[in-house]
């Protein structure tokens, strides 16, 4: 296991940093570099060959933890267990996490299987959907401006390690998406073919809106499908998670066949 330093002061600067990465939702943004924190979020990162810049680890669980955690960060520091429940964003806090830079920005992917998100701002349902994106075959997210920061804790947590697979991109305009060489296919809950009858092409960029107003006119504008969800049991529309996650699933099987 590589060496440490132990740091004991709620007053260090690297601790009051963590806060920041752990309770502001665009702290990211200025420090270009994130939080994660346990042994699933961080075990993610490693499978994907993401590099930590630091690994953090409570005192108490530093002799015991796996050395794999330690070595594959450029440094390593052990924080007293009651500051390490400081910076946790966790009811139940982890007693180890990494700090990951974000990365680069890279040019859009023309003809990669894609998701649009159009100013969805619920945390959970963005992560929901990224996971579901990385689930199903999908490359890449284009997040376009009013939606939920993608690197913000709430939405790391929620997506269970999917943007470690995922090309991400945010603060998009509709002129951004010009460079897609892709049919855009937008959900609606009262226009186009049900989902069923419908041969999706695929690649394909999915285009999922804000949670109350739907997509915005000037992308339906935009749309080569309309595609609705049928839901014999009377409901009037779907959360867009769950709609999500069945659309990208329907693209995903009509890619095997």
């Amino acid at each position: 296991m590589t060496s440490s330093s132990v740091i004991t002061s709620r007053d260090n600067p690297l601790l009051k940093e963590l806060r920041k990465l752990t309770h502001d939702n665009t702290a990211y943004r200025k420090w270009g570099r994130f939080w994660v924190e346990g042994d699933h979020l961080c075990s993610a990162a490693l499978e994907r060959g993401w590099k930590p810049t630091l690994a953090v680890f409570s005192e108490s669980f530093w002799p015991v933890a796996p050395a794999q955690y330690a070595q594959a960060a450029i440094k390593s520091v052990v924080v007293k267990d009651a500051l390490l429940r400081e910076i946790s964003g966790l009811e139940s806090p982890a007693q180890m996490g990494f700090v990951l830079d974000v990365p680069a920005s890279a040019p859009l992917l023309p003809g990669a299987p894609t998701v649009i998100l159009d100013r969805v701002q619920d945390a959970g349902n963005v992560g929901s959907i990224l996971r579901s994106a990385g689930a199903f075959g999908f490359k890449q997210v284009l997040a376009l401006t009013g939606t939920a920061a993608l690197w913000s804790p709430k939405v790391l947590r929620a997506g269970m390690g999917a943007h470690f697979g995922l090309q991400l991109h945010e603060g998009l305009t509709l002129q951004d998406l010009d460079a897609l060489q892709l049919p855009l296919v937008v959900t609606s809950s009262h226009r186009g073919e049900f989902i069923q009858r419908l041969r999706i092409p695929m690649p394909c960029a999915w285009v999922l809106g804000h949670e109350g107003q739907g997509v915005s006119e000037e992308l339906m504008g935009r749309a080569a499908h309309f595609v609705r969800i049928g839901q014999p049991g009377g409901e009037e529309s779907l959360n867009v998670a769950a709609a999500a996650a069945i659309c990208l699933h329907a693209s995903s099987l009509c890619n095997k066949s």
